[in-house]
């Protein structure tokens, strides 16, 4: 593999940067308080600007060199799936924010609580991608990734059925499956980069 090492400290940052989104939308909803949680927005919408920057960066390094890490799409695979785990956690905040979505439910939070363990296995899988020599403590977090995956897919059908259920307003039902669906669509991009990394390992482990 070659040494050009700008992609493994770009990609390593972006890993660093979910991860902190992951803790920040798991502290949003866990916040009784609306004024409390607009700071926690405002870090969100910080770091999301971040994450752009620095995928935009991997970009123009892939534009610019010819010689790649591992293979050109799968760099473009990774960066894409990374910033739309980005994109959709900050929309999640956003959703909750401006609809003024009371998030402290059992199903939001357990939602939020499975977001901040997968980008913290996101970050176990993206670092390994460098020297490739813990295999198995990469593959153990892509496993993981797809538990989440599922476990997430459970919380998302339960939810909008007990939903319908007990909501009587039918605007605030209509806000809450709207968090409901962008939060579990977080779980569907962390699985694809899950999937990427996966890729990326059998082609050069």
């Amino acid at each position: 593999m070659p040494k050009n090492k700008v992609f493994y400290d770009l990609f390593e940052n972006v890993a660093v940067t979910v991860n902190l989104m992951g803790q920040q939308i798991k502290k949003l909803v866990f916040e009784s308080d609306r004024d409390k949680r607009a700071p926690i927005v405002s870090q969100l919408e910080d770091l999301e600007h971040r994450n752009d920057e620095l995928t935009h960066q991997i970009f123009t390094e892939l534009g610019r060199n010819f010689i790649t890490p591992f293979d050109r799409e799968d760099v473009h695979a990774l960066a894409m799936s990374l910033d739309d785990v980005a994109d959709c956690i900050y929309a999640s905040a956003k959703k909750i924010h401006f609809y003024n979505v009371n998030p402290n439910e059992t199903g939001i939070q357990k939602m939020a609580e499975l977001i901040e363990t997968g980008t913290q296995e996101i970050q176990i899988a993206v670092n390994g991608l460098r020297d490739m020599k813990h295999l198995r403590k990469m593959t153990d977090a892509l496993i993981r990734i797809n538990s989440i995956e599922n476990q997430a897919d459970d919380v998302y059908d339960l939810s909008i059925e007990k939903l319908f259920q007990i909501e009587e307003d039918i605007k605030t039902l209509i806000k809450k499956r709207e968090v409901y669906s962008v939060m579990e669509k977080v779980a569907d991009k962390m699985e694809d980069a899950a999937n990427t990394v996966e890729s990326i390992i059998i082609k050069y482990s």
